[in-house]
């Protein structure tokens, strides 16, 4: 038996802490959706820039590259196990670069996952590329895939549109990288912003819905879902970053402030769009 880290109050955000290798075979098959945003494996003691300062690359050991068919075989476990506790019409998002999302993608495919989409999120705001030898890295994708190829998925096409000015929704996504006042309770060094995860949870769940992230981090993902009605459950193998989930979380219990940080969250037409949204949401069967 599983014993929890972390249950909040309203029993919507639950953090496991451990190998996620070793905890998602006992997890029930209930989860709507997927997000994952695996190690890079990127440590290797270079320097890149952040806020006009050089600073290391190396983020943890859990983020060095062991060499080899590490990564291929890394990659597979984990989306294996994540395949057995998704739901039959449940899909996964995936955050990646160069260094790692081809070996997803060809993963996803080897395991009979359906890809829907490959989102490129570019950023307002990237760091330069102080080598000057290769273009400024300015953008990761997301891979979108189903878990079945027969069983339909959800997809909140209605609400993309209309986000998006009342045009269909592109695959191109421009916007910003966090914002200072995301990074209340210190900041993760691979953090994404609200505003990348609240769309993918919008885009493919419904209110309710479970999502589960197996390298939660800091646990924006459970902060974007939390924020939009959504259920969430969390692992991590550092205690860290568990405790930076946790404070996120008592951040949103405030009422007050939850609606403050649904305002901010880039991506809509107005401030109050998400809010009007989540109200309509819950008026419906």
């Amino acid at each position: 038996m599983i014993n929890p880290y972390f249950i909040s109050n309203d029993k919507n955000f639950y953090l496991l802490h451990g190998d996620s290798f070793d905890l998602i075979p006992e997890l029930k098959p209930v989860y709507n959706m997927v997000f994952a945003d695996p190690p890079y494996f990127l440590s290797n003691d270079g320097l890149s820039i952040q806020n006009g300062k050089l600073v290391s690359v190396n983020k943890g050991e859990w983020d060095k590259d062991k060499g080899g068919d590490f990564i291929n075989d890394f990659n597979r476990e984990w989306l294996s196990k994540v395949r057995q506790v998704m739901k039959d019409d449940a899909t996964i998002w995936i955050s990646g670069t160069l260094h790692n999302i081809f070996s997803i993608g060809q993963l996803l495919t080897e395991l009979d996952f359906k890809i829907l989409n490959i989102i490129t999120w570019q950023k307002t705001n990237p760091p330069p590329n102080f080598s000057c030898k290769y273009f400024t890295f300015s953008t990761e994708q997301i891979i979108w895939a189903r878990k079945s190829k027969k069983v339909p998925h959800y997809y909140n096409y209605d609400l993309m549109k209309k986000i998006n000015g009342n045009k269909q929704m592109q695959d191109v996504w421009t916007l910003p990288a966090i914002s200072p006042w995301e990074k209340s309770c210190k900041k993760h060094p691979t953090q994404k912003p609200l505003s990348v995860l609240t769309r993918l949870i919008l885009a493919s769940t419904k209110r309710n819905d479970w999502i589960l992230d197996p390298f939660t981090g800091s646990s924006t993902t459970g902060i974007a879902a939390n924020l939009t009605n959504r259920k969430f459950l969390g692992i991590d193998q550092e205690s860290e970053f568990l405790e930076i989930s946790k404070c996120r979380k008592s951040e949103i219990e405030n009422v007050i402030k939850a609606e403050e940080y649904r305002n901010k969250i880039n991506g809509f037409n107005h401030k109050a769009e998400l809010s009007d949204y989540l109200k309509s949401e819950s008026l419906t069967k």
